[in-house]
């Protein structure tokens, strides 16, 4: 059932002000399997923000899997985010109860099979939000005739604690939660005007780390039919003996024994929150992806790593797009990484290396000669961090001789802060958004930004359609293959290069850990 009704409103969002701010704003209402929600629609884009799909996950339900929402009466609003997880950053409307999820369509129920595009936020497993104004689905869901999700789900210490005592399946409760996410898109996207059978997973950074994790997963199979990882290096996940240390850990600054999992579930969040900051604390350098509160290879939910020794075999059949951008660093490097000596520069490459460091450098700056030491250290640490991880997971999926593979490099400079982040962590994502103009702080907003997004956006939304991502807006764009590493190379100019990087991808696979 759909009713609308014309009403006049003051601005409700907290998102996407410079698109929806002083326009004419229709309530709508769309049926879920638990009740009926109201959204509004803006300049022709149903909206519909803070929709539970699943229940409270506090107090018993705290740690465990996910379950479906509470069914409801009468008309829930869905005009504003809803929580999101806790976590460490300085972010307003934390909850515990933060299984949320928010909807972009250009129609209800029509009858219309439109691709879904289901966005994975970023962040690592420990931090972020599906409600970032960076990820609004208007502008996405008014070019590609899609309807777009955003996902909130449990973070770090509770949503990646290994508590096999407490429950069977134990150490990724926030990936089961993106699972029952999808199950939601399964059974009720439909109201929405999607197409339950053509969803797209896609997210960056940590949400591409979700994306690879999801395609390792049993429960998640057959929910999704294509996926994007954009700068998602999850070559491996957490090994059950480091996700035991840590529950220990975390056990001893609660002063609970380690055979009382249940005591968790009574103590207040933030004493929970608090201990875990005091582990990772005491982790330091320890990589969070791989030894800290992440998802658990247990066996069970996650069989093995999705991409070592080779790709998981889940789902073989899924076509994946994938890349990672030049300058990955710059984004995520502390302010005195810009002015780096050669000493700073080799100790701080040494301490992310190793002993292999020195032969990295000499062959960083003859690529690069007349580059200041920290341009060396810019170029070779993103590569090291995530491009060569991305390369490897093309190479090994396209090993599995199943679901198409599409590589990208992503080099467009952007012109803040002077230039000097040039294509910097999360680049991508104002581009596939076609939020240049929203995203102005990181794209600058400016000609050569919309005149990329023009033809990105159009790119990620071929995908969504139809698994590949050729299209008029760009030169074709062929399969992967390990023999020439065909890649698709955005700039301003977007042109088709094999291996683009050779010399720095296979300096790197010979020190990355795989």
């Amino acid at each position: 059932m759909i009713a609308t009704t014309f009403t006049r409103r003051s601005f409700l969002f907290t998102a996407s002000a410079a698109v929806l701010k002083g326009a004419e704003a229709a309530s709508v209402t769309a049926e879920t399997a638990w009740g009926k929600v109201r959204g509004v629609e803006v300049q022709g884009i149903k909206i519909f923000k803070g929709v539970p799909y699943a229940a409270s996950v506090a107090g018993r339900n705290r740690f465990m899997p996910p379950m479906n929402p509470v069914a409801w009466t009468g008309v829930r609003d869905a005009l504003e985010y809803g929580p999101s997880a806790p976590q460490t950053a300085a972010m307003k409307g934390q909850s515990e109860d933060c299984l949320v999820l928010n909807v972009w369509t250009p129609a209800l129920k029509d009858g219309s099979k439109r691709p879904v595009m289901f966005w994975c936020h970023g962040g690592g497993f420990s931090s972020g939000s599906g409600s970032s104004p960076g990820n609004d689905g208007t502008n996405l869901a008014r070019r590609g005739d899609v309807v777009v999700v955003t996902v909130n789900h449990r973070l770090n210490v509770l949503g990646f604690t290994y508590l096999p005592g407490l429950s069977g399946v134990s150490g990724e409760a926030g990936m089961l939660d993106l699972v029952h996410a999808l199950r939601w898109v399964r059974d009720n996207i439909e109201q929405f005007g999607g197409d339950p059978g053509n969803v797209t997973i896609f997210g960056q950074s940590g949400g591409g780390r979700k994306v690879g994790t999801l395609l390792s997963m049993p429960s998640a199979k057959g929910l999704f039919h294509r996926a994007i990882i954009e700068s998602g290096p999850t070559i491996r996940l957490v090994e059950k003996s480091a996700a035991e240390r840590n529950a220990n850990r975390l056990f001893a600054k609660l002063g609970i024994g380690r055979n009382e999992p249940g005591e968790l579930q009574k103590l207040p969040v933030e004493r929970i929150m608090a201990a875990y900051l005091d582990v990772v604390k005491d982790m330091g350098s320890a990589d969070q992806m791989t030894e800290g509160f992440s998802p658990v290879v247990d066996g069970v939910a996650i069989p093995g790593h999705p991409f070592s020794p080779t790709a998981s075999a889940v789902s073989p059949d899924v076509p994946l797009m994938l890349g990672h951008t030049r300058t990955e660093m710059t984004l995520l490097s502390p302010a005195d990484t810009f002015s780096l000596t050669e000493e700073g520069m080799r100790a701080r490459l040494t301490a992310m290396i190793g002993a292999k460091a020195a032969g990295v450098i000499e062959i960083y700056r003859k690529l690069n000669p007349g580059a200041t030491p920290s341009d060396i250290y810019f170029l070779a640490a993103s590569d090291y961090r995530y491009g060569a991880p991305v390369m490897k997971i093309a190479e090994r999926r396209a090993a599995l001789k199943h679901g198409p593979v599409y590589l990208y490099y992503f080099r467009w400079e952007t012109p803040v802060q002077g230039g000097r982040l040039h294509s910097p962590h999360t680049i991508e994502i104002p581009f596939a958004f076609d939020n240049v103009k929203i995203s102005a702080s990181i794209t600058g907003g400016g000609v050569d930004a919309m005149a990329l997004a023009d033809r990105v956006s159009p790119t990620w939304i071929a995908f969504a359609r139809s698994g590949d991502p050729n299209n008029s807006k760009i030169p074709r764009w062929p399969k992967f293959g390990a023999r020439d590493w065909p890649t698709m190379v955005f700039n301003n100019e977007i042109k088709v290069e094999n291996d683009p990087i050779h010399t720095q991808r296979v300096t790197m696979f010979g020190v990355i850990p795989t």
